[in-house]
């Protein structure tokens, strides 16, 4: 090989932003040409340049995306934190707009969650704004058209009579001002699109209120707040490690000597699993801090000329790696260096690796047996021997925490669809007892395993939301 192949995440339509969806409708947008202009040519889904991770644990890291170019430090409207010099927000101070910029620290997971809803391949129309998203958003019903468990650890107390959405009474403006200061979201004031007030009436969908152009700092601290209750922390290894000498079986203790003899903690760190967290970047009373550059290394699976990773640089002409920064002439030697994921529940949430380019827990110890498909100063060649390939995978199906397999609180939720090119699939909602089956691994899914009902969410029954 000398090109590298990927298995990445599905995307959206290509569209061109038109105008804003009223009354709970979609937005309106327009093929773009890159389509292909036949009328018989099928329009596909685009494809992401990666492979998107669990969101299970993310809590842990500080910084987020593959590249680490979700700053922890959160400015309420991008993912560049303060790199971004273009970033503000609006906050009334006796009765008059200003704009004020946002430093909120330890929040890599706001700073993630504001770039996937205005990426025209993830999930928005080319030229959709913030503020648009906001204007729709604001007056509609939380989750109107999504059943919800009335049992769901979370929402049950708010669920609607009819089990779809959340009560009829409450709005997501309702909510936000529930959950933020007044300052945020008062203003009668309208502004433009770039934040300049306007006046008049909230009328055209080129004004906004205040609270709809502030809408990207309620989302990102909303998705951080929830994506930080989904902790996995209970699984066998977690036990094992607690002190529970009978939580591994000899099979997964003989894994787990041989994940630390052949230097996988190096990277995968105990006992989040990685390395790119905060107490690595800053140091503790055990160990020397490595800074904001921890938990990146190069991983053999591409050619790096394939994707610079850290060694990119953002929109504003900025390294992403601070050893870049500081050091130009090091530039070079980040390009290909990528963030190091957990493992916690792994064996659910294949493919692997950025590239997505490993299907089983099997392959990807022998890809580490080799020393990776690709040169890289990161890996070692250490077998391969045949209980690697046994023992090893063993302790990687031990990171599995029962309550994410069968969807117990806090990882239940409403219900979802995901959408293919000829049909929406449900996966239905699920309360805080979970479900009766287990999910499907990642190894299952490929071989068909749980059509007959004995995994949960096996995608073969259409999503009710669009019924």
């Amino acid at each position: 090989m000398n090109s590298g192949y990927r298995v990445a995440s599905a995307g959206i339509h290509a569209r061109r932003f038109v105008a804003i969806g009223r009354d709970g409708l979609p937005d309106t947008g327009a093929p773009l040409s890159a389509e292909g202009s036949a009328p018989s040519q099928k329009r596909t889904r685009q494809v992401a340049s990666r492979n998107a991770p669990s969101v299970i644990n993310a809590v842990q890291y500080y910084r987020l995306f593959w590249d680490g170019r979700a700053s922890n430090t959160f400015n309420g409207r991008t993912s560049y934190g303060e790199d971004d010099p273009t970033a503000f927000i609006l906050v009334e101070d006796r009765g008059q707009l200003t704009a004020s910029s946002v430093r909120i620290e330890d929040a890599g997971l706001a700073s993630q969650a504001v770039d996937p809803p205005i990426n025209s391949k993830e999930m928005s129309y080319e030229g959709r704004s913030w503020p648009t998203i906001g204007k729709r958003m604001l007056s509609a019903r939380p989750l109107a058209k999504q059943r919800v468990a009335s049992d769901d650890s979370v929402l049950g107390p708010f669920v609607g009579d009819a089990k779809r959405g959340l009560s009829p009474a409450l709005t997501y403006l309702e909510l936000i001002q529930a959950a933020f200061k007044p300052e945020y979201w008062r203003s009668k004031e309208l502004v433009s699109a770039g934040g300049r007030v306007e006046g008049g009436a909230a009328s055209a969908d080129s004004e906004f209120t205040q609270a709809e152009f502030n809408f990207s700092l309620f989302f990102g601290l909303a998705v951080q707040a929830y994506e930080s209750t989904l902790v996995a922390d209970a699984s066998p290894y977690d036990r094992y490690a607690s002190g529970d000498a009978k939580a591994l079986t000899f099979v997964q203790q003989i894994g787990l000597g041989l994940f630390r003899q052949h230097r996988c903690a190096s990277c995968h760190v105990e006992p989040e699993l990685t390395l790119a967290t905060p107490v690595a970047v800053r140091g503790s009373k055990d160990y020397a801090a490595l800074g904001p550059d921890a938990g990146f290394f190069f991983t053999g699976v591409e050619p790096t000329d394939n994707d610079s990773g850290l060694g990119a640089r953002d929109p504003f002409g900025n390294f992403l790696s601070t050893t870049a920064r500081n050091r130009p002439q090091a530039a070079t030697w980040m390009r290909g260096m990528f963030k190091t994921p957990n493992l916690r529940n792994v064996e659910l949430t294949g493919p692997y690796f950025h590239t997505g380019s490993k299907s089983t827990l099997e392959q990807v110890i022998e890809f580490y047996t080799t020393a990776g498909d690709y040169p890289t100063p990161s890996l070692l060649v250490w077998g391969p021997h045949p209980m690697d390939r046994i023992a090893m995978p063993a302790l990687l199906k031990a990171l599995t925490d029962e309550r994410v397999r069968f969807e117990r609180a806090p990882f239940d939720h409403p219900e979802l669809c995901v959408p293919g090119e000829d049909r929406w699939a449900s996966i239905p909602q699920v309360g805080a007892r979970g479900n009766r089956v287990p999910l499907q691994t990642f190894e299952e899914l490929l071989r068909g395993v749980g059509r007959d009902g004995s995994r949960a969410h096996n995608l073969v029954t259409s999503c009710s939301i669009l019924q």
